[in-house]
């Protein structure tokens, strides 16, 4: 009977390693297949994947589910954060630093500065090439392009061409400009420091900024007179927004009625914005042709002429620039410069020679694609290193910061 019961364990013991056995290898192929066609547990809503695009995304969700698995922190696991996450890196991808998505806080940011009107410290912001204090390689750099007139950042000594190392204590080193743009910005009455390198030091400095209610008028006038006793309207145009075009015609109209003998357009520290508003301002000093060429990624050229009539296209003009002065302000400069309508007073411009598209998407989100190239009308392209250079050239006094000598330089060319 004994021998009876053992030979039944065995058969049972047997069975139980076979079933074991088959289960495992079902099992570990059911685990194959899902692998292979693996959906995450998340609804996923929305369109197919263009057709033309043949991509395995079984390693996307590979990842994400092993990350949500695995890492420790289970808070930080915040599915809406991976995914714009996943489209920023996607975007960043193509390695230029203009080309960037915006989930909806940041593109609520842009859309407020194009305004005029948002919290932060007052910096616009940019990509140059720079050597850092403790690397000897050159690589892309956050860098100011200019402080705006009466902010935060102005009254507490940031200058244009300096580099931000850290934000906080966040380094800069690979951070996207909406990234920087949302860590600077912020409610007001609090702070922000800046960790700043500027050419020339040998260390960085740290800024402590409060934070503040920056509301930008893009036109301002005021009057000169030359040794001679000519009027001459000083424009100071700080930006390309959403109210530029009609605060500029407001300003054209006082110009006129001032009875204003000539016209210096001031813009430094101007970072750009809207093409067509350059294209607007560039067609009230020009009779006709073009203001700007765009090329696309075929070398295709299209140019962007004169599209109205000009009420100041008599009037002598000098334009004052320095290396705060980019991408519109540039298109503008570079086409009075080059159809003989201006001389260019001033520092070597910024140097941003592409065309952002931006587009609204779905949630609030937004991106801007960099869709082409821009050039003056004699075919130059400014580009990083490369930008406006002065008809003549001065530069400023940092000693004493209550001269002008690039204004001045300016109304004496036009006596």
């Amino acid at each position: 009977m004994g021998a009876f019961f053992q030979i039944i364990n065995i058969k049972l013991v047997l069975i139980f390693i076979l079933v074991f056995l088959l289960g495992w290898q079902m099992g570990h192929r059911d685990v194959q297949i899902k692998w292979a066609t693996y959906k995450p547990t998340i609804s996923i809503v929305g369109k197919e994947p263009p057709q033309k695009i043949k991509l395995d995304f079984a390693l996307f969700w590979d990842t994400w589910d092993l990350l949500s698995r695995s890492y420790f922190d289970k808070k930080a696991i915040e599915p809406t954060k991976l995914f714009y996450g996943a489209i920023s890196g996607m975007v960043a991808a193509l390695g230029d630093p203009y080309t960037v998505f915006l989930p909806p806080e940041q593109q609520k940011f842009s859309k407020e500065e194009l305004n005029g009107s948002f919290e932060g410290v007052g910096i616009q912001l940019g990509f140059n090439e720079a050597k850092p204090p403790s690397d000897g390689s050159k690589d892309k750099r956050l860098v100011v392009i200019a402080p705006l007139s009466g902010t935060p950042a102005e009254k507490a000594g940031i200058k244009p061409g300096d580099l931000i190392i850290k934000i906080g204590d966040k380094n800069t080193t690979g951070m996207t400009l909406p990234e920087a743009v949302n860590l600077i910005r912020g409610v007001k009455g609090t702070q922000v420091v800046l960790t700043i390198f500027r050419e020339g030091d040998t260390d960085t400095r740290l800024f402590t900024l409060i934070r503040d209610t920056i509301i930008v008028k893009s036109v301002e006038i005021s009057e000169k007179q030359t040794k001679s006793g000519k009027k001459v309207a000083v424009i100071k145009l700080s930006r390309f927004g959403e109210r530029t075009d009609e605060e500029w015609n407001s300003v054209v109209s006082e110009t006129i009625s001032a009875n204003s003998e000539a016209v210096v357009l001031d813009v430094r520290n101007n970072p750009g914005g809207f093409l067509e508003s350059a294209v607007f301002i560039g067609s009230e000093f020009l009779e006709s042709g073009n203001v700007v060429l765009q090329e696309n990624s075929d070398g295709q050229r299209n140019s962007l002429t004169v599209n109205r009539n000009g009420k100041l296209t008599k009037i002598p003009l000098v334009v004052l620039i320095n290396k705060g002065s980019a991408s519109a302000s540039e298109i503008l400069a570079g086409a009075l410069q080059d159809r003989k309508r201006a001389q260019l007073v001033g520092e070597k411009s910024f140097g941003k020679g592409t065309i952002q598209e931006a587009q609204d998407l779905s949630g609030g989100a937004g991106v801007h694609i960099t869709v082409a190239k821009w050039l003056t009308p004699n075919g130059m392209w400014v580009n990083d290193t490369q930008g406006l250079e002065p008809d003549v050239k001065i530069d400023m006094d940092q000693q004493d910061q209550t001269k002008d000598p690039q204004l001045e330089k300016a109304i004496e060319l036009l006596d």
